[in-house]
């Protein structure tokens, strides 16, 4: 059996607010490599999960280890990109360019007296012209569509050179096609690139055939499988808390 090294590990993970539990006992693995993705109804624990991950939440109990250090000791941010929920919502007076946004994601390689160099340079067009959002360099960001803030946040988090990318619903208001260029293209970093992905998503139907695991979560750890073990009418109707009937199709 090959066991690969893993990018994230948690073990009985908790986190509460007051008296309210957001995740109980939670422990999940992902590989190295691997290609998640994270479902389950609202308010289950997602982006709470993802929030923990990115250690923008402070746990109440448990462990994180992020490829294979503690959380707490964990210092190589950089190699973590992240792309929030909700891509639409930016002001349109926000004065900040394509370019700028694309950049501002290699800042956290930088300490304050350091400039921009022309490798730096070099990483940030190659990255833009492989998202195809080269052209639109010059553009305020809020003069976007949906589908290429898309492109640009996805931009920004990859002039890291990441070997991991989160993704938070970020899908929410994109229109269709984008919405199979984005699916494509996660596909390609993760098979090509070897980066390993891990988002939340509802739209399970479309990634069953290119995601290798599901992971189910309402609170609790459901499962965590590949998609044809995981999605079934028993597995969702637990997952939903309603009945629920699978309809399998190929587009």
């Amino acid at each position: 059996m090959n066991f690969r090294p893993l990018a994230i590990e948690t073990e009985l993970l908790s986190y509460d607010i007051g008296n309210l539990t957001i995740i109980e006992d939670m422990s999940i693995q992902i590989a190295q490599g691997d290609y998640a993705a994270i479902i389950g109804p609202n308010g289950g624990g997602k982006t709470t999960l993802m929030r923990l991950l990115l250690g923008l939440a402070q746990k109440t109990k448990g462990t994180i280890k992020l490829f294979g250090m503690p959380i707490e000791q964990f210092n190589s941010w950089h190699d973590i990109g992240y792309v929030p929920q909700q891509v639409l919502q930016v002001d349109a007076a926000f004065p900040a360019t394509v370019y700028e946004v694309v950049r501002m994601g290699r800042t956290v390689l930088k300490k304050p007296w350091q400039r921009f160099g022309a490798s730096d340079r070099a990483i940030i067009e190659d990255v833009m012209e492989k998202l195809g959002v080269t052209e639109l360099k010059d553009k305020l960001i809020g003069q976007l569509s949906g589908g290429q803030r898309q492109r640009v946040l996805i931009a920004r988090a990859l002039v890291t050179q990441p070997k991991l990318l989160i993704l938070d619903e970020p899908n929410t208001g994109v229109d269709i096609t984008s919405q199979k260029k984005f699916y494509a293209l996660l596909k390609a970093l993760n098979s090509d690139y070897g980066m390993t992905i891990v988002f939340i998503t509802h739209d399970i139907g479309v990634i069953a055939d290119d995601i290798k695991n599901v992971i189910c979560i309402n609170r609790k750890l459901l499962g965590c499988n590949a998609p044809q073990e995981l999605l079934t009418c028993s597995t969702m109707s637990e997952l939903y808390g309603v009945d629920a009937h699978l309809l399998h199709h190929h587009h």
